[in-house]
C-alpha cells in the first residue's frame, strides 16, 4: 500500500524538487487522516443506541461532540467525501477546493494554525493527476484498532523516508532512520516523565516514545512532549505528523534556534531524545560565547557538536538521561578545545554513561560514521520501573556494534530487533543491580574513567571492548603442530611434483629450459 501510494502521489511532482513537493503529499496524507477519524466519530454518534434518533443527525454536526474526543472539527467542504466527488480539473479546480479546505481547518482548530499547506491550486500541479490521486486515496481504507493513526502513521512515515533519500543530505533534517530511533528509545526506556528534542525535525522521536510507552502498557499521558525546530517547514512536518498520531506537544508557539532563542528555557526534562545536525559549522556559535548552557567549556564557532551535548545536560532533570546521535568525530577530536570540553565532561561531570558505535550506512542522507552517546545526571543508583540500578560512578560502558545490522538495500542498511535487543540488553544488564552483566571481548567492555583517562580521554569503543576471542578447538599445542607440520612436508613435495610437470610439458612445446 505504501508504495502504490508513492508511485502515485510523484505523479502529481513533475518538476517540483523534492523539498517543495513534500509538503504537497504529505499534506494529503494528513487531511485525508483527520477527514477518516471525523467521519469515524460520525457514525459512531450516528450508530449510538442510547440517543434518540431525533438528536443523532443534530450532534453529527455539533463540533464539541468531535472536539471533546480529541478529533478535529473538518467543516462539511472540507471532508474528502466532499473533495472527491469535486475532484476536476476544471473551475474551482481540485486545487482550489483542498486549498479552501485547509484554510477553513485552520479557522476552525487553533493547533493547526500556520501548519498546513496551501497551494495546491499553483499552475505547476497538474489539476487534474491531483484529482486521480485524491481518487485512489480514496479506495484505500485507513482503519485500525487505533483509529487509522498506526496505518497513516506507517503511510507517513515511509513518504519521509523516501523523501529522505530523494532530498539527499538535506533530507537528514527532518528525518532519522527508523531502527536507530527505536535503539536510542529501547535503551532509554521513557516510561514516564518529561521528553524533549531541541532539534525535533519532524518528531520522530515522540512518535517512538509514545510507541514504546503504549506497547509496555503504559499510558500517552504518562509523558510530556517537548520539541523546538529551527526549520519553518519541518517545524510545521513535525505539527502534522505528530497530530495524525493524537500526540499533544508543546514545540513552542513558533520555529526558532534552539542556541540563539531556547523556548524552552526553564525546562529540565527526565529523557533527551536527538539527532543533531552533524558537525555543523553555521550554529551561530560566534554570537552564543558565555551562556550558563556551556559549563564545561565554550564550543568552537565552526563545529556545533559539544554545543548540543552541553544543551541536552542543562536541560536534564537531577535524575535525568539523555541519549542523542553524533559523528564519530566527536569521540576523539582535539581540536578547537573540543577535547577539553570532552574531558570535563567526564571527568568534573561524570556524566557519560555509556557510548555505542554503530555500523555503517544506517543512513540514507549521510555515509558520514555516526554513534550514540548515553549521558546520566546521575550514575550513583535509583530505580526504573521497580528496577534497582547499581552505582556507575566513575565508569562509562562501551558498546562497538559496527558488525550488526543487514543491508536492506545495496546502500542502506538497518537494524533488526535482534540487533536492537542485543545492545539494549547489554546497556539494561550493566545498569541494573545484582550481576547479571558480563563483558563480551569484542562487543561490550565496562571501563573505569581512569583507565579513559590513561587514553587521553578517547571515547571509541574499539578502544576498548578489544577483540572477540577465537573458538578453542581443545587440541593440543604440540598435537596441532606436528599436524600442520607434516602437512605442509606433503604440500611441499606435491609442488615440487607439480613443477616438474609444468616444465616437462613446456619442454614437450618447445619452450624448456
Amino acid at each position: 500500500m505504501q508504495a502504490t501510494l508513492w508511485a502515485a502521489a510523484d505523479k502529481l511532482r513533475g518538476n517540483m524538487d523534492a523539498a517543495e513537493y513534500k509538503h504537497v503529499a504529505l499534506g494529503l496524507i494528513f487531511l485525508k487522516y483527520i477527514s477518516d477519524r471525523f467521519e469515524e466519530r460520525q457514525a459512531e454518534i450516528l450508530a449510538d443506541p442510547d440517543t434518540p434518533d431525533d438528536l443523532k443527525t443534530e450532534l453529527a454536526e455539533d463540533r464539541d461532540a468531535y472536539t471533546a474526543e480529541s478529533v478535529f472539527w473538518v467543516p462539511p467542504t472540507a471532508r474528502w467525501t466532499y473533495l472527491k466527488e469535486n475532484a476536476t480539473s476544471v473551475s474551482p479546480t481540485v486545487g482550489t477546493l483542498i486549498d479552501d479546505a485547509m484554510i477553513k481547518l485552520e479557522a476552525e482548530n487553533a493547533s493547526l494554525r500556520g501548519v498546513l499547506t496551501k497551494n495546491y491550486a499553483r499552475p505547476e500541479l497538474d489539476q487534474t493527476r491531483l484529482g486521480e490521486v485524491v481518487k485512489l486515496f480514496s479506495d484505500l481504507a485507513f482503519r485500525d484498532a487505533h483509529h487509522g493513526q498506526d496505518t497513516l502513521g506507517r503511510v507517513y512515515e515511509y513518504f519521509l523516508g523516501q523523501f529522505a533519500i530523494a532530498e539527499g543530505k538535506r533530507g537528514g533534517q527532518f528525518y532519522t532512520a527508523g531502527s536507530v530511533v527505536r535503539l536510542l528509545v529501547e535503551m532509554l526506556q521513557p516510561f514516564k516523565g518529561r521528553v524533549y528534542d531541541p532539534c525535533c525535525g519532524s518528531g520522530g522521536m515522540f512518535v517512538q516514545s509514545e510507541r514504546f510507552v503504549e506497547a509496555h502498557n503504559g499510558s500517552r499521558n504518562d509523558v510530556s512532549v517537548f520539541g523546538q525546530e529551527s526549520n519553518p517547514t519541518t517545524w510545521r512536518l513535525a505539527k502534522m505528523n505528530l497530530a495524525i498520531r493524537g500526540i499533544e506537544a508543546d514545540l513552542g508557539r513558533k520555529w526558532a534556534d534552539t542556541f540563539n532563542e531556547d523556548l524552552h528555557p526553564g525546562l529540565k526534562a527526565d529523557f533527551v531524545l536527538a539527532n543533531p545536525p552533524f558537525n555543523d559549522s553555521d550554529w551561530g556559535g560566534e554570537k552564543v560565547r558565555s551562556s550558563e548552557r556551556f559549563p564545561y567549556g565554550v564550543p568552537p564557532a565552526g563545529n556545533a557538536n559539544f554545543a548540543w551535548v552541553q544543551h541536552f545536560i542543562h536541560h536534564l532533570a537531577p535524575y535525568g538521561l539523555a541519549g542523542f546521535v553524533l559523528a564519530n568525530g566527536s569521540l576523539s577530536s582535539q581540536q578547537s578545545g573540543e577535547g577539553e570540553i570532552r574531558r570535563r565532561i567526564i571527568e568534573e561531570g561524570d556524566l557519560v554513561d555509556c557510548i555505542v558505535s554503530l555500523p555503517g550506512q544506517l543512513f540514507s542522507t549521510t555515509q558520514i560514521p555516526v554513534c550514540l552517546w548515553f549521558l546520566a545526571k546521575d550514575k550513583s543508583n535509583g530505580l526504573i520501573k521497580d528496577i534497582t540500578l547499581r552505582d556507575r560512578r566513575r565508569e562509562t560502558l562501551f558498546i562497538d556494534a559496527r558488525k550488526l545490522g543487514t543491508m536492506e538495500t545495496r546502500t542502506l542498511k538497518v537494524l533488526s530487533d535482534a540487533d536492537v535487543a542485543k545492545i539494549a540488553d547489554a546497556y539494561h544488564a550493566w545498569r541494573e543491580k545484582g550481576g547479571r552483566y558480563t563483558d563480551q571481548p569484542g562487543f561490550s567492555k565496562a571501563i573505569t574513567t581512569e583507565e579513559i583517562a590513561a587514553q587521553a580521554y578517547v571515547l571509541t569503543p574499539g578502544r576498548y571492548v578489544g577483540t572477540a576471542a577465537a573458538d578453542d578447538d581443545a587440541e593440543p599445542f604440540e598435537e596441532k603442530m606436528a599436524r600442520l607440520v607434516t602437512t605442509f612436508r606433503e604440500q611441499v613435495t606435491q609442488g615440487a611434483k607439480l613443477d616438474d610437470t609444468i616444465r616437462q610439458t613446456l619442454a614437450g612445446v618447445g619452450h624448456g629450459w
